[in-house]
């Protein structure tokens, strides 16, 4: 899978004016960094994973979905009234999601990129969340759902990253390098969760 645009991936607004801006100074960002160990070795490597999981993309996605799927908790969130999956909205994030994971790997994390996790974390939040699809399904994933996916998102990858031949330590390497971003992903994610003052 080669990396998508904005124009051939809806909803898909990386960079663009009407994405959200993060309320998290860049000092309060550069310490969540430091608090979850985060160096320009785990840039480097994730840059590696990138190359690693580019041509993969599809099928981490096959993954993730069969396991949505497979839990009628999670599929709630893409369903509408009557109950059953909406299908352009699972389509639809699903080729977000794909991009995400190389967003994940090659863009570096400036003010653009954490702008984009605030946008993330209000499409998730009843703030946004059906507003980018146009759709009437449940109006906010709970919290507990973004936190606890943080497991399954890791320890799936590694498999994938082993694929290219890479050495042991090698790969180690860029699975810590993805787990350490996905936590500081997942914690920006759950600001409009928190109370005024408490996040």
């Amino acid at each position: 899978m080669t990396t998508a645009t904005q124009t051939t991936i809806p909803g898909y607004t990386y960079g663009q004016p009407t994405v959200a801006h993060s309320p998290i100074s860049a000092q309060e960002f550069d310490l969540l960094k430091q608090t979850v160990l985060w160096s320009e070795e785990d840039e480097r490597y994730l840059r590696m994973a990138g190359d690693v999981l580019a041509d993969q993309v599809e099928d981490v996605l096959d993954l993730w979905y069969g396991f949505v799927g497979s839990h009628p908790h999670l599929l709630h969130y893409f369903t509408g009234p009557d109950g059953k999956p909406i299908d352009i909205y699972l389509s639809r994030v699903r080729a977000r999601f794909g991009q995400w994971i190389l967003d994940t790997c090659r863009r570096p994390y400036d003010q653009t990129w954490l702008d984009y996790q605030e946008e993330i974390a209000l499409r998730h939040h009843s703030t946004r969340k059906n507003q980018t699809d146009q759709v009437n399904a449940p109006p906010i994933v709970p919290l507990r759902y973004m936190i606890a996916f943080i497991y399954p998102i890791t320890a799936t990858i590694r498999g994938f990253l082993a694929k290219k031949g890479h050495s042991a330590e090698e790969v180690e390497k860029m699975h810590q390098a993805w787990f350490k971003s996905i936590v500081l992903q997942v914690v920006l994610w759950s600001r409009p969760y928190a109370r005024e003052g408490e996040f």
